[in-house]
Order: C-alpha cells, then structure tokens, then sequence
C-alpha cells in the first residue's frame, strides 16, 4: 500500500467525520434509509469456510466507539453480502458490489458500503455491499488504532497478508451474483463492482485475470490504493472503468487513478477519470463545499448509459 505520514492519515480521517455529519443531517430531511445494515438480507459467499482461512475462528465485531463515530467492521473472517433492493418499478436489472475501504484493518461499513448502497438504489441498482475479509485485531478500536499508529508504515505492511485473500473474495461475489442472478432480477451481463480506498483495490484487482464467471461487466475504483506494481496486463475484453478521485487526495491516490486510466487508454479499453480538484481522501458519496459534492450523479448517468448499449 502507498506509504504516508500520520498527518495525511488523519487529513483524511478529518474528511471522513466531516461527510458523516454531513450525511447524517441530510438524513433527516430525506427518505434516505441510513439503518444499519444487519437488517437487510445477508448472504454467506461461500458454502463452509472461506478458501484459505479455514482455521479463523474468531468472531466478527463492529462498533463507533472511536474518536470520529465511524461504524466499523472488522475481524471479518466469514465473507458475506448484504443485499440492497430497490423498490420493484424502478428495477433496472443491474448489480452493483460496494467493496468498503478501512486498511484491510476494518471496514468502514456505513460511510464507504451503505451510504453508496442507498444511491444507488435509489437509481434502480440492486446492491451488495461487500464484507470481505479483514486482518485480525486484538483490540476494540481499530479506528483509533490507525490514527494513532507509531509507525504509519508498519501499520500498512501487517495487512499484507489478508489482501489476496480480500480480492479472492471481490471474485467469488461477483461468480456468486452471475450465478444467482435470476435469485436477485439481475441480468448476468450487468454485474459490477465498486470499491473505495483499500476496498478500491478489491474492485480494481478484479479487472484483470479474470474468468467468464467472475468477470465484471464494469468496475468502478473511488480513491483506489492501487500502486503502479499491481497493475497487470489490460486485457482486449477488460472491462469498463469509472475511475474517481482527487488531486489533493492525502496518500497520493491520484496518481494511481491516472496510471490505471492511462493503461486503459493505451489498450483502447473504455474508461473515464473523474479527478477532482478538492476533497481530499475518504469522501465517501461526496463532501458539500467541495467539488466531489454529488459525485455519483453523473457515475449514475454513466451507468445508465453503459447498459442501454447492451
């Protein structure tokens, strides 16, 4: 993962609470539904234990018990999606997997997974925000533990591990929802995926070396950690990419959203980059007062547009 300074980190971490309450007003003045996510329908991904982690056995945690009141989940061990429906006439047969960001650490399940849930089925999408799986903490805030990490690096580099099986996991949701499509009224070709920050590297990572069955039919990496190293070959049948950032994003991600928009471009490969020029890291479904404000509306148009040439 890109390295930073704690100060970057808690740049960042500043825009985040700043889009919470922001959100969070707003929620009282809309029909927006924020509950919490353990209400909706949850779907194991896989039959048994997750390949490759078959001895955790610890339990799921989540909580807002941190200096910023961020909803967290972590200690992930058993995979599952949690299922956004809209309202059956505005069903417009397309899926969407949100893939949450927080370090491979936790996720921060609500700002980056059910906020971006609740616009996008408002537009039609059927949802299915993604808990994929976590590196194991030890104690009950994992928040803070990251803001107050020491040593900013050494916090990046104990997550390692857990991230190939995270993508395996972005994979198996999307083999899942091509497999059951009819289950959800999806079409097999309209299943894509989307993911922020750490879970942007989920999303991105699927976009290569792919099958027919976990293919995505678009993938959407919003301030993606995705480094020059993990780029691989573009594919001739790569999928469509909607790339989202910002120019003073605090670790830098800008550039990741360039390079991955230019081996797109080099392959002749559909794609389009939204970088914007002020909003900073974690801005989750936009920030009002600065440009990323209502970023999903033309990323919905853009969706809608891709499926009408299907």
């Amino acid at each position: 993962m890109e390295q930073t300074l704690a100060l970057a980190i808690i740049a960042s971490l500043l825009s985040i609470s700043t889009v919470t309450m922001a959100q969070q007003k707003d929620a009282s003045t809309t029909s927006i539904d924020f509950s919490m996510q353990s209400s909706f329908e949850e779907i194991p991904l896989y039959d048994g234990k997750a390949p490759g982690s078959e001895n955790w056995n610890w339990s799921e945690r989540r909580s807002s018990k941190n200096s910023m009141n961020v909803m967290t989940v972590y200690n992930v061990s058993q995979p599952t999606l949690t299922v956004f429906k809209p309202e059956a006439q505005k069903a417009n047969g397309s899926a969407v997997v949100v893939c949450p960001g927080g370090g491979f650490h936790f996720l921060a399940i609500d700002h980056e997974g059910t906020n971006a849930a609740n616009e996008l089925v408002k537009s039609g999408f059927t949802v299915f925000v993604l808990k994929y799986r976590t590196l194991r903490i030890q104690g009950d805030n994992p928040f803070d533990d990251m803001i107050n990490a020491q040593d900013p690096e050494a916090w990046d580099a104990e997550a390692v591990p857990v991230i190939p099986l995270a993508v395996a996991d972005g994979r198996k949701a999307i083999e899942y929802l091509r497999k059951h499509a009819s289950k959800y009224g999806v079409k097999e070709d309209r299943i894509g995926i989307m993911g922020f920050s750490a879970g942007g590297l989920v999303a991105a990572s699927t976009a290569f070396e792919f099958t027919p069955e976990n293919k995505p039919d678009f993938v959407i990496p919003v301030y993606a950690d995705f480094a020059p190293g993990r780029v691989g070959k573009v594919l001739y049948d790569a999928p469509p990419l909607y790339l989202v950032c910002t120019q003073d994003d605090e670790f830098g991600f800008a550039a990741h959203a360039i390079n991955l928009y230019t081996h797109w471009y080099s392959a002749k490969r559909p794609a389009e980059l939204h970088l914007f020029s002020k909003g900073g890291h974690g801005f989750g479904i936009g920030m009002k007062g600065t440009t990323t404000h209502e970023w999903m509306k033309p990323l919905i148009g853009w969706l809608n547009n891709l499926h009408q040439t299907h």
